[in-house]
């Protein structure tokens, strides 16, 4: 495991500008304080506009972005470059969400273009894989594994990477993946990275929340926490978990 636990949050678009930066400041002040600080990484990936808002406000956590073009620099109206997240500060830019995926049609190409973007500005991609159809933890860590080599495909040098393991059919679902599932799928996603020699770290996400850590932590380096964050007072009760493992 890795030497601090990653515990992170994606605020996609839920939060007002205001709400984004008041919660981030919330988190902030609570992980200051608390008995797990220095055991943990924790992260914050709000939308575009509050970026700066939240890195003034974010104390020890690192800011994020939910995205990044797949081109440096150009006539690409609409798109963020992963240079310019760099420059604001940011330290990780989620790739290949299946949000992403099934909405706006980032192909696997697209995802190995936009891994490679962010790894020349020497941003940390965190890395979304997952199964569509809900099957054995092997046959979903072989889907998995095949989803990071192609995101890797364009890169000849790989740096630092985070993998979240999100099975789609887990995502917005009322309890996350059975324990054992997110284990055998990790433990082999774990596997593969350290076969192929990445500097990676493997997270999970998909309905992650409460209750998520103690069942997994010695099969993960982490959690990626959607709406179940959403309440400061949850993400109080995650980081007395990670105190506790």
């Amino acid at each position: 495991m890795a030497k601090r636990m990653l515990i992170g949050a994606s605020l996609k678009m839920y939060f007002s500008h205001a709400q984004t930066v008041a919660w981030t400041t919330a988190v902030a002040a609570l992980l200051a304080q608390h008995p797990a600080r220095d055991r943990v990484e924790m992260f914050v990936i709000p939308q575009y506009p509050s970026i700066p808002g939240c890195l003034e406000a974010a104390g020890g956590l690192t800011v994020g972005a939910q995205d990044v073009s797949e081109h440096d620099s150009g006539a690409f109206t609409g798109e963020v470059s992963a240079a310019v997240l760099a420059e604001l500060g940011c330290r990780y830019v989620e790739v290949g969400h299946a949000e992403r995926r099934r909405l706006y049609g980032d192909t696997d190409e697209v995802v190995a273009a936009k891994t490679a973007a962010a790894m020349r500005a020497g941003l940390v991609p965190i890395l979304c894989v997952g199964e569509a159809e809900q099957v054995g933890d092997e046959a979903a860590a072989l889907a998995c594994s095949a989803q990071v080599d192609s995101a890797l495909a364009l890169v000849a040098d790989v740096g630092e990477l985070v993998i979240a393991y999100e099975p789609l059919w887990a995502i917005g679902a009322p309890a996350p993946a059975p324990a054992e599932h997110i284990r055998g799928v990790c433990d082999r996603l774990r596997a593969h990275a350290d076969l192929r020699g990445l500097s990676a770290r493997v997270i999970y996400g998909g309905s992650a929340g409460p209750g998520t850590i103690a069942d997994i932590a010695d099969s993960v380096d982490g959690i990626f926490l959607g709406r179940f964050a959403h309440d400061p007072e949850a993400v109080r009760s995650i980081l007395d978990e990670a105190a506790a493992v």
